[in-house]
């Protein structure tokens, strides 16, 4: 019991954390959650940073969190987690053993993009977990995030998101990919791993089985075939609706986006593209970028999500 929730994917959303979500919880011994969110939310709610003694209160603030239907735990397998546990983390790890074993496995994890931002919160409440950290080049993301966000949903909810939407989705995806590995640079190697979407799409195998091999567990050749038996056809379903195989070429910024539009991304978030490795257009920008991209940085400065720490994981896990 004390191994669950042996892990977490995070990630940036619109990164490829649902791709890896499927390849993994695709592994014989591996059920993976997508998105309850509960677990940083309840320890909010209780202003606690590690863990608690199990309360009434508690169990019923889980069971009634908005997301955590999407384990498909009944009242009674809730119950009888709770009977094992003396603590929120013996809780969870209980709760995330009766959904692996309704999926007739050993080991249950979750995928949680918000817990990007505050991986060093989510370690210290949990810390037998691992997590897969999954990054994708930010232009590419920019051009998924552009059709995804909204008022109530990612970086949609920023102010500056109507005046600036890519100076937005810059910022954004620097902060979440960079706080992520800040976070993991106290975190010993055993427990953080990161993984490229791009390696993911072009040839699966020898990625997935270095996440085999980082979670102790045998390879799979079920991981790269995820989709066989759930792909679906018909008009206007999404990539993840439809259950596609890894498929190039979905997304291109290079095809797809502006030389306006990149030229203000890499002048925002140019430094951690080469730090990623990612190539960079490499255009000198005008005037009228570089001054676009002034008032952007000084606007998250001030008002965005990384301005205080407990604002993020709040924001992050919304």
């Amino acid at each position: 019991m004390n191994r669950n929730p042996y892990l977490f994917v995070v990630g940036c959303p619109r990164s490829g954390t649902t791709l890896l979500q499927r390849m993994l919880d695709a592994h014989p011994q591996l059920a993976v959650a997508n998105d309850s969110h509960f677990i940083p939310r309840v320890l909010r709610k209780l202003d606690a940073a590690g863990d608690v003694p199990l309360t009434v209160e508690i169990i019923a603030a889980v069971e009634n969190y908005h997301r955590f239907y999407r384990l498909g735990l009944s009242h009674e397998l809730v119950e009888r987690a709770a009977a094992a546990a003396h603590t929120y983390a013996q809780f969870v790890a209980a709760l995330y053993t009766e959904f692996a074993r309704m999926r007739g496995k050993q080991l249950g994890g979750e995928k949680t993009p918000g817990l990007c931002p505050s991986l060093d919160f989510s370690a210290s409440a949990l810390p037998q977990a691992r997590f897969i950290h999954i990054i994708r080049d930010g232009r590419d993301v920019m051009l998924s995030t552009l059709e995804w966000a909204k008022e109530d949903k990612g970086p949609g909810r920023l102010a500056f998101w109507k005046e600036a939407p890519v100076a937005v989705c810059a910022l954004w995806w620097k902060w979440q990919v960079s706080s992520g590995r800040h976070d993991a640079a106290r975190l010993p190697p055993s427990v953080y791993s990161e993984a490229r979407y791009e390696d993911l799409i072009t040839g699966p195998e020898p990625g997935l089985s270095r996440i085999a091999s980082f979670l102790d567990l045998p390879d799979a050749p079920e991981m790269a075939r995820y989709y066989e038996g759930k792909t679906k056809t018909g008009p206007g379903l999404s990539a993840k609706q439809a259950w596609l195989p890894p498929t190039q070429g979905l997304r291109d910024w290079r095809r797809d986006l502006s030389r306006a539009d990149i030229q203000l991304f890499e002048e925002l978030a140019g430094d951690l593209l080469q730090q990623l490795g990612y190539d960079r257009l490499g255009d000198s920008s005008p005037s009228t970028v570089k001054s676009a991209a002034e008032r952007a940085s000084a606007w998250w400065a001030g008002h965005g999500p990384g301005k205080a720490k407990s604002e993020s994981v709040e924001a992050a896990t919304a």
